[in-house]
């Protein structure tokens, strides 16, 4: 069903390439411009350039799955040059971004690529601070606003769990480059011009990427299974939603909200997902989010083994009044 869509295109790819990256560089120009201005008016630029810079990390993701271009090695050239543009070590991050596709969903594998979530009788089972440790990691204050800064450093580092020499190379590859280029931007700018301008487009986009990954795998019905009943297909289309975003912010987030056809073909590029959703009836029958309902599911933080749903800690009150 999904196979005619998995063919890359050339055209496609080098035209999102240049209405991506051309852009991107005209709003932080315009931003530097702005500081002599008003910073207001540059806090206002960065909004739009945190959804380029998110839109960049789209391709990048497309790379890494081997989907954005038909050569290989131009998927890793391009991938390679817009990680070090989103600060994330490309070949890193395609090796922990696998994994989780290979295991989304299944709870022997949780802890790579991945929102932490216990389930109601592990969540149970720890200690005093090891529950207050958990409530404060799932706090949307501190998902949504430490999140951002916790990944810029967990990218600097090559992970001991799966990471090769390949890996190692590359985050460190990365962070020299990464630190060239704010070297050079800075002897061109100022350092602190360029911190006033590179840190709100790195908060608002590693923001907004943190929420969008939250929505896509944490609501109510997700799919969560052992290993003895997981299967990969039925985790793709249930443990994914469909994130039904105004065109404007379909178009910023690379049709990433149409996550259920992505993750039962990672080999779709973005541009085609749109297309093979709305063309095969079945994958209109998924979990439907809205913005308004996907700042509901952030009230969800454990899986429930009992109903098979997720659920917030309320639910924890209804079983001790129960029992």
């Amino acid at each position: 069903m999904v196979a005619r869509y998995q063919v890359p295109s050339v055209r496609r790819a080098v035209w999102q390439l240049v209405s991506t990256i051309v852009p991107l560089l005209g709003v932080a120009a315009l931003m530097y411009w702005s500081l002599s201005v008003s910073y207001w008016l540059t806090l206002a630029l960065a909004i739009p350039a945190a959804g380029l810079a998110i839109r960049t990390f789209i391709i990048m993701h497309d790379c890494g799955h081997g989907s954005f271009l038909p050569s290989r090695l131009w998927n890793d050239i391009v991938g390679w040059v817009t990680g070090i543009l989103t600060a994330v070590p490309y070949s890193h991050w395609r090796r922990e971004h696998a994994i989780h596709h290979a295991t989304s969903g299944l709870l022997e594998e949780r802890g790579i690529g991945d929102i932490s979530t216990l389930t109601v009788r592990e969540y149970l089972a720890l200690g005093r601070w090891r529950r207050i440790r958990y409530r404060v990691y799932r706090n949307p204050l501190v998902l949504l606003g430490f999140g951002p800064a916790y990944l810029f450093i967990k990218h600097r580092w090559p992970s001991p769990r799966f990471a090769g020499k390949r890996e190692i190379v590359n985050v460190f590859g990365t962070d020299i480059a990464l630190a060239a280029l704010i070297t050079l931007l800075s002897l061109l700018i100022g350092f602190r011009q360029f911190m006033m301008i590179w840190i709100p487009i790195l908060l608002i986009s590693g923001t907004v990427g943190v929420w969008l990954f939250y929505v896509q795998h944490q609501f109510e019905d997700a799919y969560w299974r052992g290993s003895g009943d997981w299967d990969y297909a039925t985790a793709a289309v249930m443990g994914s939603s469909y994130f039904r975003l105004p065109r404007v912010f379909q178009w910023f987030t690379g049709n990433i909200g149409f996550h259920h056809v992505h993750h039962l073909s990672p080999r779709i590029p973005n541009y085609q997902l749109e297309r093979c959703h709305r063309e095969n009836p079945e994958f209109q029958r998924v979990t439907t989010l809205t913005i308004g309902q996907s700042i509901r599911t952030m009230g969800l933080k454990l899986w429930d083994e009992e109903s098979g749903r997720m659920v917030g800690f309320r639910h924890l009150r209804r079983l001790r009044r129960a029992s």
